[in-house]
């Protein structure tokens, strides 16, 4: 079906998606995180730091810097919390990408890294969950999708002075209270778990599309304090577990997807006209979305990370489920392929988050592992842990798995527990 203009300029996460990294030529490092606990050790986990032209030169055999967030990270957020951060998750850069913010979801934590030192300079604990910590495109606050907590949180940034405070009056409690139209946030029929997943920052940096694991979404005005709906929809306009998403041609883009025990497949993608948002809030399910492509119908797919290929000809949607990318023809918005990640590198490669190089000629791919930590059970069950190195061919209408740099963090017993998963690509 057709979406309209051509779909963006810049990816957003969590998501699950990932922007691209600019134009060619320029250094750059690809960032991705084990989620799987230090080794001996209840919290941790372990950021790996590759240096692009080491992947272009050396591929699977580019030797990382590693560090080990059960070290500097952990005594900071003893320190400053009280308590030790569990399971890296989710991985994004501020737009000048002279910060990382990296959240951990099973504990709560929300870590602030200097990009080009590594080092961490502030944790805050927001709670039960941090699933996703997305920063604003103009870099004054970060949302964070507590996921169990139901809550949509914001912290505010001054990433010159280091100086990071969560807004306790900004919160948005995402499950009791009613929407503008008088309905429940929660509701068995309409929402039924509003566990946030994968906020979506529109680049006015006003509004936050809220994904939620049981379906529906929430447009929500991200700098009122407390934040506030505007937009409602519901689970049988926009289906459940969406982390991936994009604003482009003067709309977002957002997906749905699958890998719960109670909906273990799901494939869609959603276009939202974001000039029809604004602060005075919608009826009930408008402005309709635009069904760009679904893959439901029976078919065992589970949509996840996104990426643009080189000047936005073709969207890239990862398939955790079916081991393979789907690809969208971005200035007609229609699926025009598909190509597999499994083969002689991979039998089970469970392709998770995307980014891309500045070139726009390699894509990376976390690669998940045997035994998925985020989820119970789970459709990202896959045997080669690690960075996935795909050629990107045909002005990104295919691609080839040209390597795997793996991925591994065996415990005392000979398991190995590497499960990567977030991912991006950071300019030098």
């Amino acid at each position: 079906m057709r979406a309209g203009a051509a779909l963006l300029a810049a990816l957003v996460l969590a998501i699950g998606g990932a922007a691209g990294a600019g134009g060619g030529g320029k250094g750059y490092e690809v960032w991705t995180v084990d989620q799987s606990n230090t080794t001996g050790t209840a919290s941790g986990g372990t950021l790996y730091v590759y240096d692009g032209a080491s992947l272009e030169r050396r591929g699977a055999a580019a030797v990382p810097e590693r560090i080990d967030l059960g070290g500097a990270t952990t005594a900071l957020c003893l320190e400053e919390t009280g308590t030790a951060p569990v399971r890296p998750h989710m991985l994004l850069f501020d737009a000048k990408r002279s910060h990382a913010v990296l959240s951990f979801v099973a504990s709560g934590h929300v870590v602030f890294f200097d990009a080009r030192t590594r080092a961490p300079l502030a944790c805050i604990d927001v709670g039960l969950q941090a699933h996703a910590a997305v920063p604003a495109p103009d870099r004054s606050y970060v949302i964070v999708a507590n996921q169990n907590g139901k809550l949509l949180q914001r912290i505010s940034t001054d990433y010159g002075t280091n100086t990071f405070r969560l807004e306790a009056g900004a919160q948005l409690d995402l499950a009791n209270g009613t929407t503008p139209s008088g309905a429940l946030r929660q509701d068995p029929t309409l929402r039924p778990d509003n566990a946030p997943f994968c906020p979506l920052i529109d680049s006015t940096s006003r509004f936050a599309f809220v994904t939620l694991r049981g379906g529906g979404l929430f447009v929500v005005d991200a700098t009122a304090t407390p934040m506030r709906i505007v937009a409602e929809y519901d689970r049988e306009t926009v289906h459940g577990n969406g982390c991936g998403g994009l604003e482009g041609g003067g709309r977002m883009y957002v997906n749905s997807g699958g890998g719960t025990a109670a909906n273990m497949a799901e494939f869609d993608v959603y276009s939202f006209p974001l000039a029809a948002f604004s602060a005075t809030p919608s009826s009930p399910n408008t402005p309709a979305p635009t069904l760009v492509v679904s893959l439901d119908g029976g078919m065992e797919a589970d949509s996840h990370g996104a990426v643009l290929t080189k000047k936005g000809r073709h969207l890239w949607v990862a398939d955790r489920l079916g081991n393979r990318i789907v690809v969208i023809e971005t200035a007609k918005s229609r699926m025009v392929g598909e190509f597999t990640l499994a083969g002689a590198l991979s039998d089970d490669p469970s392709p998770d988050l995307l980014d891309i190089s500045p070139g726009g000629d390699l894509a990376f791919v976390s690669l998940r592992g045997a035994l998925p930590l985020s989820g119970d059970p789970h459709a990202s069950t896959g045997s080669t842990p690690g960075l996935g190195i795909i050629q990107v061919k045909q002005n990104g209408r295919t691609g080839v798995l040209r390597g795997i740099a793996r991925i591994a963090n065996v415990d005392g017993g000979g398991v190995d527990r590497a499960d990567p998963h977030g991912l991006r690509v950071r300019l030098k």
